[in-house]
């Protein structure tokens, strides 16, 4: 006899899943009564247009940032369309919609630049399993990040990622609600099957965890060549409260487009009609005069409270907004050599929030407790034992191309060294912003990142989001400080 039938949001560049289950009846083909039967859960998987974008040029930025929110919109939608029985006609309706908008902002797009024809190919959606390298991440976190971890080579998962964390005798998840969390059981349990995610599968405990954080941008950079001074800037936590659901890098020009609240610390004035002038005429809440603006996704609680803040219930992110108990917001130098200074108003984006339907490709998400910081999760939120807190670290691009501050899809202008600190050809070495942010939260799975609402809160979709706003003397000290080897503030 089918029972229920639950539809869990996963769209956006997305998808949206379908999981069904099945109790025991009268015929004996059925399973035994009291067991349940999953049947395997299906998607509605989207290209994500936004990452495809070369070239979008000033003229055309409006109306392209309209259009990635509206595709972003339409899947959210069309989950709500299947969550009311619409059943096979959400992909049809969805490629129509898409096309429309698509078609849209290949027009603006072709009146200043080289016609995008390309992006009509990712109109269509598709339906596949949801094991099919949607669910995990791509690569197993708890094994060694050292090789490949400034490129996007992230090491690959063993198994599937389906038992990534498991010690011998553990049963897919089942060990996670024991030390040091009994208390998942306590605070985390009428969330754990919640639409939207995250499942209890998304937490591990960190002492399972081996360590695997042994070079930077957990290490400082080291060895004869490398430049070993710091600096940095306190901005504060966020206690004036600073929040908006808009992504001025990714759709200016367009409230809520982000459909997450993130956390703003430095420019008090971000939003998504910011623009460099008044960046530069922005007040900052850092100490230093420093006017960039760093911005994340809130963590909550997941306690189900529908806390007005922007981008809140509307967009699936519900509970409790979590201040940081700490922000610290560094600048390193290169394993090679000397850095160079960042222009102003240079723009970068650090990890993916679209990875669990993306893939891994751009995912930087790193996830630890205070204590056990040689131990970073990339798809994993950490259990932290007693007295520990979640610590969260965004190690962005260090290199630069010398010419843009910004590009088409908001990442071909940076990119990562190899873990020798050598940059791309015709890149140079730029200071390396790492963020490290922690936060006293619940014990057991109980608190998530804000998510698009299809990518139904993994901690893979952590990101950070930096425009540099500081003034070229600022700059140049912090440059002069990393190069000669000196700690400053």
């Amino acid at each position: 006899m089918l029972v229920a039938a639950a539809a869990l949001l996963l769209g956006g560049g997305g998808l949206a899943a379908v999981a069904t289950t099945a109790l025991a009846g009268s015929n004996d083909s059925q399973p035994a009564a009291g067991h349940q039967h999953t049947v395997l859960a299906s998607t509605i998987s989207c290209p994500d247009v936004g990452i495809k974008l070369r070239q979008v040029p000033h003229s055309a930025q409006l109306q392209v940032s309209k259009g990635l929110a509206t595709l972003d919109r339409q899947v959210h939608d069309a989950y709500h369309r299947m969550m009311a029985g619409s059943g096979s006609t959400v992909l049809t309706q969805l490629k129509q919609q898409r096309q429309r908008t698509i078609s849209t902002m290949i027009t603006a797009i072709a009146r200043d630049a080289k016609r995008p024809s390309y992006l009509w190919k990712m109109s269509g959606c598709t339906m596949k399993p949801v094991d099919e390298g949607a669910g995990t991440g791509g690569f197993d976190s708890t094994k060694s990040t050292r090789d490949g971890w400034y490129q996007g080579q992230q090491p690959q998962p063993q198994d599937g990622g389906q038992q990534q964390n498991q010690q011998p005798g553990q049963d897919g998840g089942q060990q996670q609600s024991q030390d040091p969390g009994q208390q998942q059981g306590q605070n985390g349990d009428q969330q754990q099957n919640r639409p939207g995610g995250p499942s209890p599968d998304d937490f591990v405990d960190i002492t399972a965890v081996q360590p695997n954080a042994g070079d930077p941008p957990f290490a400082a950079p080291r060895g004869g060549n490398a430049t070993t001074g710091t600096f940095t800037t306190e901005c504060g936590r966020n206690e004036e409260g600073h929040f908006n659901p808009d992504n001025v890098i990714v759709t200016p020009g367009v409230s809520n487009g982000a459909h997450h609240t993130h956390d703003y610390v430095g420019n008090k004035t971000t939003d998504a009609f910011s623009n460099n002038d008044s960046l530069a005429a922005s007040d900052t809440t850092c100490t230093n005069g420093d006017q960039s603006t760093y911005y994340w996704p809130v963590l909550r609680k997941l306690d189900g409270n529908a806390e007005q803040k922007p981008g809140a219930a509307q967009d699936a992110n519900v509970g409790s907004v979590i201040t940081p108990a700490t922000v610290t917001l560094t600048y390193r130098g290169s394993q090679a050599g000397q850095v160079q200074a960042m222009p102003r108003f240079l723009r970068i984006i650090t990890g993916d929030a679209k990875a669990f339907t993306n893939g891994t490709k751009n995912a930087n998400a790193s996830w630890s407790c205070t204590g056990f910081e040689d131990r970073q999760l990339k798809d994993k939120y950490p259990l932290c034992p007693n007295g520990s807190q979640v610590v969260r670290t965004f190690a962005f691009q260090n290199c630069w191309d010398g010419r843009d501050i910004d590009s088409g899809n908001h990442r071909d202008h940076v990119a990562f060294s190899d873990r020798n600190g050598n940059c791309p050809n015709n890149f140079r070495a730029i200071p390396q912003l790492v963020e490290r942010i922690t936060y006293d939260v619940p014990q057991g799975n109980s608190f998530a990142v804000d998510s698009f609402p299809e990518q139904l809160h993994k901690p893979v979709t952590d990101h950070g989001d930096f425009i540099n706003v500081m003034s070229d003397d600022l700059m140049n000290k912090a440059v002069s400080c990393i190069n000669g080897g000196r700690e400053c503030r």
